[in-house]
């Protein structure tokens, strides 16, 4: 079945919607920061709760703008593109395959984006910026909920059984994304003892 013919992906369209959302107002967030930063460099931010957990360190860092602007920015544009899918798709757009693998190679790229500011985060800054792992917990699921669903219609080349066994996982996306995040927290408790530091 094409992607023309296929059922739309309904349930795909309301959790790029509220993920582009959630994203898009930590970003939002985060902008404002940086703006407070820039205006005043010892700006007490509301996100700055212990040496552990801030966003300062972040922002003001050289990862925090590694393409020469802030990362926010990339954020604000990025999820409001993920918004703009999801809710074409519930107005009835039906996307060319090039158009789904254009946006799975953006999603790809935030995923890669993601995991570089986690390692940094964790093993050079040693800091836990809020906003960013808001962005962390809606990047992961909207990687693998983006790709496998790709997998499984055919809109990434593949053949009939790769189709067929991605069909399958695409329903374990909860389960796989709760296994990153349990990674990625005990990739933070090893280096930075986060459990003892923030709740002890």
């Amino acid at each position: 079945m094409s992607p023309t013919t296929s059922r739309r992906p309904i349930a795909l369209a309301v959790f790029l919607i509220v993920a582009g959302a959630i994203g898009f107002w930590a970003a939002f967030q985060l902008t404002l920061d940086k703006l407070a930063v820039l205006a005043n460099p010892n700006a007490q931010l509301s996100c700055n709760f212990s040496l552990l957990v801030g966003c300062s360190k972040n922002l003001n860092s050289a990862q925090g703008a590694i393409f020469g602007f802030p990362n926010p920015l990339l954020g604000i544009a990025g999820w409001t593109a993920v918004i703009a899918v999801g809710v074409s798709i519930l107005a009835g757009a039906r996307f060319a395959k090039w158009y789904w693998m254009l946006f799975n190679l953006g999603v790809v790229g935030a995923l890669v984006l993601v995991i570089y500011l986690i390692t940094q985060s964790i093993t050079v800054l040693n800091v836990l910026c809020p906003w960013c792992m808001v962005t962390w917990l809606v990047t992961i699921p909207t990687f693998w909920a983006v790709t496998f669903y790709n997998l499984k219609e055919g809109n990434i080349p593949v053949s009939a059984s790769v189709r067929r066994f991605f069909g399958k996982l695409y329903g374990w996306v909860p389960l796989i994304t709760i296994v990153c995040y349990a990674i990625v927290a005990i990739l933070a408790q090893i280096q930075l003892d986060w459990i003892h530091n923030v709740f002890v």
